[in-house]
C-alpha cells in the first residue's frame, strides 16, 4: 500500500507522508483495532528513521548547488529558527490559551521544516537551483537546534537562561560539525583508496559510516542530525566507487525509512482523541504559516538581496511532517504536563498544512514565474550497461602475460568488443588503435552480450599466445566468427595452429 501510495502522491503533488500516516491510523485503534502506546519506542524508531533520511538526502544534494545558498540557509536553519518559535509561542500562549513552558516546546516543535517533507515535493516542483538549494540545506540544518531545544523546554525544572541556551546551542552546532566534517572526510578517502571484494558491500559502507557520523557527534554531546548530514553531503560528492548502486541503496533505505517512521507515528495518534485540540492546532499553523514563517524568511533574507518573489517562496514552502512530530514525542517520554495535548496540536497542524502547502507550491511558483527550473544535469551513470545489453570487462596485464607489447589494434576483438579505457599507473587514457600494452596495465573492454565471450576467449588467448595467438595453437573465436560461441567459434582457429604446427615442424627440420 505504501509503495502505491508514491505513485498517488507524485501525481497529487501531496507528500507521501499524509498517505502513510492514514495508513497508520487506518491501522489503529479507531480503524482495524491495533493498540500501540509504547511513545519510547516511537521515538528511537523515529530518531533512526531521522538519520537515514537525512543520510539519504545529505548523499543525493550537489555541492555545487547548495554551496551559494549555505548563508541564506545557515541564517534560516538558527535565526529564522529562533523569530519562528518566538512567534509560534506567542499565539500558542494568547490565542490557544495553552501555558508558557508548553507554548515554547510547540514553537519550538513546529519551527523545523521537515526534510522528507522537503526532498518528496522538490522532486516534483521544477524550481530553480537556488531555491532547491536554499530549502534542502535548511532542511537538513534545522533539525539540530530544535531538537536541541526541544529537550531544553522539556527538562526538569527550570529553562536556562537565554545566553546559556545560545552557547548550549552553538557549542553542540560546533562539535556535530566536527564530528560529521571528520567522518566524512576520513570516510571519502577511505572509499577511494581501499577495493572492498564486492561491489555490494560499498552502500553498506557508506550508510554505515553516515551512521557512525551520527553517534560520534551524539557521543560527544554534539548534534547527531547534524553530524550525520554533512557526512553525507561530503560522501555524496566524493565521487566514490560504484556510485549508481549506493544512491539506488541509500534511496531504498530512505523510503523503508520514511513509510515505517509514518506509519508508526499514525499508530500512536487517537483521532477519537483530537476533537479539542483541532482549534488550538489550526489557530497556531495559520500564525505559523502566515506570520512567524514569512517574517524569518524576511528577517534572515535580509542581507542577501533575495527578489521578493523567491522570499514569498521561501515562506509557503517550510514544509512540516515527520520531525515535528517526532519531535512532540519528547515531552511525552520527559512527562511533560500536557505533553499528549502537544502531540495532538502538532499531528492536526501538521496534517491540515500540509494538505494545504504541498499541492499549492507548483502553482505558487508558476504565479511566481519561478516554475521553469534552470538547466538540469544529464544524469549520466556509471556504466548503466545491463539496460544497453552490455557488459564492462575489467582485464589486469600480469607481469607473465604476452599482451605486453602488443598494440590495441593487434588484439583483433570480435565486432561489437573494444578497448575503451587503458589504467597505467595510477592515471587513466583512452587508448588508439596503436597504444602499446604493458605490464601492469588495466583495460576496460566494452562487449555487447552476443560477443562477451567471444572478446573473452580472445582476451585470453593473447595474453597466452601473444599478438600471434590464433596462429600458434590457441584457439580463440576468429575476427569472422564474432557471432559464434564455445566449441564451434574454436575450431577454425584450432585447425589453422595446427596446420602452423605442421609447417613449424617442417621448418625446423
Amino acid at each position: 500500500m505504501a509503495v502505491a501510495a508514491v505513485r498517488i502522491s507524485s501525481r497529487s503533488g501531496l507528500p507521501s507522508l499524509l498517505i502513510y500516516l492514514g495508513i497508520g491510523v487506518a491501522i489503529g485503534q479507531d480503524g482495524i483495532g491495533v493498540s500501540f502506546n509504547d511513545v519510547g519506542l516511537t521515538q528511537v524508531i523515529g530518531y533512526a528513521a531521522l538519520v537515514v533520511i537525512l543520510a539519504e538526502g545529505g548523499l543525493g544534494t550537489k555541492w555545487h548547488e547548495i554551496k551559494p545558498a549555505l548563508p541564506a540557509a545557515a541564517v534560516l536553519s538558527t535565526a529564522g529558527v529562533a523569530v519562528s518559535v518566538g512567534v509560534t509561542a506567542a499565539a500558542a500562549h494568547y490565542l490557544a490559551g495553552v501555558d508558557w513552558r508548553q507554548s515554547l516546546i510547540i514553537g519550538a516543535v513546529v519551527s523545523s521544516t521537515d526534510a522528507a517533507a522537503v526532498f518528496s515535493v522538490l522532486r516534483n516542483v521544477p524550481l530553480p537551483a537556488r531555491l532547491t538549494g536554499v530549502l534542502e540545506a535548511e532542511s537538513g540544518f534545522n533539525d539540530a537546534p530544535v531538537v536541541i531545544l526541544v529537550v531544553a523546554f522539556s527538562a526538569a525544572g527550570p529553562v536556562d537562561h537565554w545566553y546559556l541556551l545560545l552557547g548550549k546551542i552553538a557549542l553542540e552546532l560546533a562539535i556535530g560539525a566536527a564530528a560529521g566534517l571528520a567522518i566524512g572526510l576520513l570516510g571519502a578517502y577511505t572509499m577511494r583508496h581501499v577495493a572492498l571484494p564486492a561491489s555490494g558491500l560499498y552502500p553498506i559502507a557508506v550508510m554505515a559510516l553516515a551512521v557512525t557520523a551520527y553517534a560520534a557527534g551524539a557521543l560527544a554531546h554534539g548534534s547527531g542530525f547534524l553530524a550525520v548530514y554533512l557526512a553525507s553531503l561530503i560522501l555524496g560528492n566524493a565521487k566514490l566507487p560504484h556510485w549508481p548502486a549506493t544512491r539506488g541503496f541509500a534511496e531504498g533505505l530512505g523510503w523503508i525509512a520514511q513509510i515505517g517512521m509514518f506509519v508508526l507515528l499514525g499508530l500512536l495518534v487517537t483521532p477519537h482523541e483530537l476533537g479539542d485540540d483541532i482549534v488550538p492546532a489550526l489557530v497556531v499553523g495559520l500564525v505559523l504559516t502566515m506570520v512567524a514563517r514569512p517574517l524569518s524568511v524576511l528577517l534572515s533574507t535580509a542581507p542577501f538581496r533575495t527578489p521578493w518573489q523567491e522570499k514569498a517562496l521561501l515562506s509557503w514552502a517550510g514544509l512540516r511532517g515527520a520531525v515535528p512530530i517526532v519531535l512532540a514525542t519528547i515531552p511525552m517520554v520527559a512527562q511533560v504536563d500536557d505533553s499528549r495535548r502537544i502531540f495532538n496540536i502538532v499531528f492536526v497542524l501538521v496534517i491540515v498544512y500540509t494538505l494545504v502547502q504541498g499541492p499549492t507550491l507548483p502553482w505558487l511558483a508558476r504565479r511566481l514565474d519561478l516554475g521553469e527550473s534552470e538547466p538540469q544535469d544529464l544524469g549520466i551513470e556509471s556504466a548503466p550497461l545491463e539496460r544497453l545489453r552490455g557488459h564492462l570487462l575489467s582485464v589486469a596485464v600480469p607481469e607473465e602475460s604476452k599482451m605486453h607489447g602488443v598494440e590495441v589494434s593487434e588484439l583483433r576483438l570480435p565486432a561489437g568488443a573494444a578497448v575503451t579505457l587503458v589504467v597505467r599507473d595510477g592515471s587513466s587514457f583512452v587508448p588508439g588503435p596503436a597504444t602499446v600494452l604493458r605490464r601492469g596495465d588495466e583495460l576496460l573492454v566494452v562487449a555487447t552480450d552476443p560477443v562477451r565471450d567471444a572478446a573473452e576467449r580472445r582476451l585470453r588467448a593473447v595474453s597466452e599466445g601473444g599478438k600471434l595467438a590464433g596462429w600458434l595453437g590457441s584457439a580463440p573465436a576468429p575476427d569472422g566468427a564474432a557471432g559464434k560461441s564455445g566449441a564451434a567459434a574454436a575450431k577454425p582457429g584450432a585447425k589453422a595452429g595446427a596446420k602452423w604446427g605442421l609447417v613449424k615442424k617442417k621448418l625446423v627440420k
